[in-house]
């Protein structure tokens, strides 16, 4: 494969994983309306009850959390994968913009979200607003048009995927409760079996999934949530030279549509199921809603843009070509989309009901606002580059 081509192929990767992703926030928005809609309404009960229903043991809903969604988390793997090492954090220096704006993205919304809950039961909470949801992101980027840089779409592509793998770290970090030993190291072990078999060069998919199957039960068990599964596969599956043949390049291919339009939709008309009361309503005035509401819509922005700012001011990077820097902070603005991210650290960060279901609804209006400010920004800025 000639240079242009390999070019022209990555180019394309790219434009797909964008189509993906802002078809399938679409699709997000429809279903969460949906799931909305009937939650309050005389079959909210039923619809309650069908989430909660047992299936082999566990709940539906618990399915979805702790096995559909691993598959979401083994895209995200691959497309970090593929930036690493053909993307925007192939080179150090380019990557650094990215990196210090997703930081700073992750950073700020946690300290804004202490300042409301430093000494309330709901800190356990602080992982909510540091997430960003990459569909709805470039969902409402896409809506601007052509009008937006390439290279616009390309940083808050790189934002939001390192921003992911923060989130991914805070999940197995923060939120293992209680460490099964026995298991981990089981795990641990299947890991390193498909890492042998990378570096032996066995480029054959299916005995990295089989092998992704036995890891993801032996973490299930372990205390680590299973969806860190899906990540550890992605980087044990051979990537080559990120050429067509690459069976890392053809899985996320063949991923993006699955998870942008079935996974990811059923994960939230199973986690949007809020009922909308006075109580929830209440709940504004609550610290963990504060928290939620402030960092997602306030501490997002000026976090990234503070860092990548002050990145280039001290010269550890540059800001990439055709960007402004009125274009950086309306992109900053719609990393306060959390919506997926948010929703599932929330799953995992709080164990009374009541409490999910407010966090949940203030997640939606945080991200509602952000989408329509940043939309109107991002409109604004590039109409006057």
């Amino acid at each position: 494969m000639t240079t242009k081509s390999k070019r022209l192929f990555k180019s394309k990767i790219f434009q797909e994983f964008i189509e993906s992703e802002k078809s399938g926030g679409i699709v997000l928005v429809f279903c969460t309306i949906i799931s909305l809609l009937i939650s309050n309404s005389e079959f909210s009960t039923a619809y309650h009850h069908f989430w909660s229903s047992p299936l082999f043991n566990e709940s539906i809903e618990y399915w979805i959390n702790d096995g559909l969604m691993v598959i979401f988390f083994l895209l995200i793997g691959l497309e970090l994968e593929r930036e690493v090492y053909q993307g925007e954090l192939s080179k150090f220096k380019e990557a650094l913009f990215p990196i210090l704006g997703a930081l700073g993205g992750m950073l700020i919304p946690a300290l804004v979200y202490f300042y409301f809950n430093y000494n309330s039961e709901s800190i356990s909470g602080i992982g909510i607003p540091m997430a960003t949801d990459i569909a709805f992101a470039l969902g409402v980027l896409s809506l601007v048009g052509k009008k937006v840089p390439l290279s616009l779409k390309i940083f808050l592509t790189a934002l939001a995927v390192i921003d992911d793998l923060g989130a991914i770290l805070v999940i197995a970090i923060f939120y293992t409760k209680t460490l099964q030993w026995n298991y981990l190291l089981l795990a641990l072990s299947v890991f390193a079996i498909l890492l042998l078999l990378n570096r032996l060069k066995i480029n054959k998919i299916f005995p990295y999934l089989i092998g992704g199957i036995f890891m993801w039960y032996f973490m299930l068990h372990s205390g680590v949530h299973a969806t860190i599964t899906g990540v550890l596969l992605a980087f044990a599956i051979p990537f080559g030279k990120g050429t067509e043949n690459s069976i890392s390049i053809q899985l996320q291919k063949a991923l993006h549509y699955p998870v942008a339009f079935l996974i990811l939709p059923i994960f939230a008309l199973a986690n949007t199921s809020i009922t909308i009361s006075s109580e929830t309503l209440n709940s504004f005035t609550q610290p963990y809603s504060l928290g939620i509401f402030f960092g997602l819509l306030i501490g997002k922005p000026v976090g990234i843009f503070l860092f990548a700012f002050l990145a280039v001011k001290i010269k550890i990077c540059t800001l990439p070509q055709n960007i402004s820097w009125s274009m950086l902070f309306s992109v900053a603005i719609l990393g306060g989309i959390g919506f997926t991210m948010s929703i599932f650290i929330t799953l995992l960060a709080f164990n009374h009901s009541e409490i999910i279901n407010n966090s949940k609804f203030i997640i939606l209006i945080s991200s509602f606002c952000a989408g329509i400010i940043g939309y109107a920004a991002v409109q604004l800025s590039c109409k006057n580059k």
